[in-house]
């Protein structure tokens, strides 16, 4: 199939952010050995010496962590200057989100990223919003701290702890606007200066993620997609669909299709968007992948074609999001219809469950669990 070999086909570009994270991790060793070096020429007894690195690993983490949010914040800081609204903000799995005026709490690990901030779009003016500083205020904010944390560290140089903390800040920082401020594809996603660079180039891609912000914003308050306007989710043509967030726009046209319950026009939509040469993310294949599994397993059910989609990279993707309620829906269509194991896909729901309590959208589960139905309905009726 063109599609498979399509999508195993590796790009040069997608080994450039391994490069660079393996360069900020060696910087950050060479960091650490400069401090150890130091430490063991005092001579103090092992058990210190010990402490006294896993404090630096430590802080090594810490400063991950802090420039995740840095880079975050920039997005939400840059956004709001450019005239976007608050709708989420993602640290790792923690996510706080608006609700009817409210910042709530919630859960949602996506593979492949450490944070997002969503917000709501300006309207457009003649067909185009303010998207450059959104999309690379991250990587702006990044940099910015990073020269604020040199120059900290050179200032306070002789306190052992503190200095390093500051250097480590300073390298990863630098690290975190090369990686997402360089237009590149990151394997399940794309990076913030590819979007922005995509967005420069196409006044269709321009309109695309107008559309895009505006799903997430009507997902955010509660809206379905089969009830959002059916404007929205227009499949663009073969040719404007190799642009990355064009083809983000195919992808929601194939979901809506999905919570609409159309499976057999679903199917077929993602069959053909899969086929073709196109800009779809990394994370929306494998997701869409996943639906496509699920329409086979309450339709033809064919034991050849579900293993034909269900490949070895798949397989690993679906360990790596097995808390993402479209991910737990098939696997529960799966263990039904395939397995026929039903303690095992009562262990699957209980899991579901556990994952509907803290999802963001509950917009989302009430689909899933409309989904989940159908597989259950389906398998009673064949036993």
């Amino acid at each position: 199939m063109k599609g498979s070999k399509r999508a195993k086909r590796s790009s040069w570009q997608q080994f450039i952010p391994v490069f660079l994270f393996l360069v900020t991790g060696i910087v950050c060793g060479l960091v650490m050995i400069r401090y150890i070096e130091d430490i063991v020429a005092q001579q103090m007894p092992l058990w210190e010496e010990i402490i006294f690195i896993a404090v630096l690993f430590v802080l090594m983490l810490i400063a991950l962590l802090i420039q995740i949010v840095i880079h975050e914040g920039g997005h939400l800081v840059f956004g709001r200057i450019s005239g976007y609204r608050f709708s989420s903000f993602r640290i790792m799995n923690l996510m706080w989100i608006e609700d009817q005026g409210k910042i709530k709490l919630k859960h949602l690990q996506v593979a492949g990223t450490g944070g997002q901030c969503l917000m709501s779009p300006p309207d457009l003016i003649d067909g185009k919003i303010p998207v450059v500083l959104y999309n690379l205020g991250g990587s702006l904010m990044n940099i910015i701290s990073a020269a604020i944390f040199a120059l900290l560290y050179a200032v306070f140089y002789n306190t052992t702890f503190f200095s390093a903390e500051m250097i480590l800040l300073a390298v990863i920082g630098v690290g975190f606007a090369v990686v997402n401020g360089v237009p590149m594809r990151m394997g399940m996603v794309d990076n913030d200066g590819h979007n922005a660079l995509a967005l420069s180039k196409d006044k269709e891609a321009l309109q695309s993620f107008w559309i895009q912000m505006k799903i997430s914003e009507q997902t955010t308050k509660g809206v379905r997609l089969k009830t959002m306007p059916k404007a929205w989710f227009q499949v663009p043509s073969d040719q404007a669909m190799k642009n990355t967030m064009t083809a983000a726009v195919g992808v929601f046209a194939c979901n809506r299709l999905m919570d609409e319950h159309r499976f057999d026009e679903a199917d077929r939509l993602m069959d053909h968007l899969l086929e073709i040469d196109s800009g779809i993310a990394g994370l929306h294949r494998n997701l869409l992948i996943c639906d496509r599994i699920y329409v086979e397993l309450i339709g033809s059910c064919r034991k050849e074609i579900l293993d034909g989609m269900l490949t070895k990279e798949q397989k690993a993707f679906m360990k790596s999001m097995k808390n993402f309620p479209s991910v737990i829906r098939t696997q529960y269509a799966w263990t039904l219809l395939c397995e026929r194991a039903e303690n095992k896909a009562g262990k699957i729901l209980v899991q579901f469950e556990k994952c509907a309590k803290t999802y963001p959208y509950p917009n989302d589960i009430e689909s899933e669990r409309e989904l989940m139905t159908i597989a259950r309905q389906k398998a009673k009726a064949e036993e």
